[in-house]
């Protein structure tokens, strides 16, 4: 029994070869943004990649009321612009979802959000092209409950590129 214990303490005591680096697997990114506290009321920046595949790196947000957030989104397809681009558009909570995206289906020159729904929308990303990073910085609304954001160009939306900014 001591033989045991002898060789198990060794067997613990003894380095562990790593895997070589091209081996190892990146960590994954969480699909939830979830709050951190920032001195002073800072922004806090939560990163969204989209890509070719049309569908968000983050789906939630978790925020607090009144804080300030700071969205980036990295366009990390490789289609051009005019075929592929991304924003993010964070909507009020009663937002008819499906209405605002089909109203802004030919609205090019708003970035896909009609005038007339202007009002439905809490913030809003530029377009970004291939490679490129936009980003929109606003404070949470003070009511607590869900407000979904989405990608407003045409087709994306109902491929999936949505979310949600959840206030509690």
């Amino acid at each position: 029994m001591k033989r045991f214990r002898l060789v198990a303490l060794l067997a613990l005591s003894l380095p562990i070869a790593a895997a070589p680096l091209a081996a190892q697997a990146p960590a994954p990114k969480p699909a939830t943004a979830k709050p951190a506290a920032k001195p002073g009321g800072a922004a806090r920046t939560v990163e969204i990649t989209g890509g070719d595949d049309m569908k968000f790196s983050v789906t939630e947000i978790t925020a607090k009321p009144g804080e300030t957030i700071k969205i980036q989104l990295k366009n990390v397809g490789t289609l051009p612009k005019m075929a592929m681009a991304h924003n993010v558009v964070v909507l009020k909570p009663t937002t008819k979802v499906a209405e605002f995206n089909s109203a802004g289906a030919a609205a090019r020159d708003t970035n896909f959000i009609a005038p007339a729904m202007k009002g439905e929308v809490v913030a809003a990303t530029e377009l970004a092209g291939p490679g490129e990073t936009v980003e929109t910085t606003f404070k949470v609304p003070a009511a607590a409950g869900s407000y979904p954001f989405m990608c407003t160009f045409p087709g994306h939306f109902t491929a999936g590129m949505k979310g949600t900014l959840v206030v509690k």
